[in-house]
């Protein structure tokens, strides 16, 4: 097996059909306008709904969840649809909140996906921080998923989770070939914490991209939410001073749509 179908649905949220599996990433399928505390004194408002509804999606094998405790990776309408996925592979610490069929992962210790008719998929958890040096205590536990299985031509399927570029996120580049990567941007930041970022910004994406060399990158996590600070326009506009190899790999999905990817 060669290639994917990957539907972005919104923020982070994206459907992942590959090998006879469905995974969904980090459900959020609230509508917009309600406002969701992160804690410490920030929040945040949803500007845009999905693209699909939760009773759109096809029965789900497995959610890959970065993490709990934020409403941009998992809401309320999100969490509803948990209990009927097969499993929910998330951090430790999240794994421990919601109880019930989540599983935790801690960095780089690997899950495995088989089922009879199936192709097995091996889940790996890697490193995400979700915030400056020192900022963990704060933000909590977040996590990134790489899927690797046989016959994938360029290398595993890695989604970033809500990270800044740092060490943990570099040696992804040093352990694993990446063919595609589902990195979460935003360059995310709040007004009590003036410049401070809490995502990727399009800068860090490009500097990763030159360690990762994947074939094809993703975005995701760019649009949607108040504070998400660098969406799809600011992006394209650092891109567009990258160089070709670096800016070729971007492919942005068209929302609620299904896309074939090569892995």
């Amino acid at each position: 097996m060669t290639d994917v179908r990957v539907t972005h649905i919104g923020g982070p949220t994206a459907l992942i059909e590959a090998g006879g599996w469905r995974l969904l990433t980090d459900p959020t399928f609230d509508p917009p306008g309600r406002r969701y505390s992160f804690g410490w004194g920030t929040s945040s408002r949803k500007t845009a709904g999905p693209a699909l509804t939760a009773a759109d999606l096809p029965p789900i094998d497995a959610v890959l969840l970065t993490h709990d405790h934020h409403g941009d990776n998992l809401d309320t309408a999100g969490r509803a649809l948990l209990p009927a996925a097969g499993t929910v592979l998330t951090t430790p610490s999240g794994a421990r909140r919601l109880g019930g069929n989540a599983r935790g992962l801690a960095p780089w210790s690997t899950t495995r996906l088989q089922a009879p008719g199936r192709t097995t998929i091996d889940v790996t958890a890697t490193p995400a921080r979700h915030g400056p040096p020192l900022s963990r205590p704060i933000t909590g536990d977040v996590t990134g998923f790489a899927l690797h299985w046989a016959g994938q031509e360029h290398g595993v399927l890695w989604i970033s989770g809500d990270t800044v570029l740092h060490s943990g996120v570099r040696s992804v580049a040093e352990r694993l070939e990446v063919g595609t990567a589902l990195l979460h941007l935003g360059g995310v930041r709040f007004p009590l914490t003036g410049p401070v970022r809490y995502s990727m910004t399009a800068a860090q994406a490009v500097e990763l991209c030159r360690l990762l060399t994947p074939r094809t990158v993703l975005p995701v996590h760019y649009e949607g939410w108040h504070h998400f600070r660098e969406n799809r326009t600011a992006v394209e506009r650092r891109l567009a001073s990258a160089p070709a190899d670096v800016r070729d790999r971007f492919l942005w999905l068209p929302l609620g749509t299904a896309a074939d990817i090569i892995v």
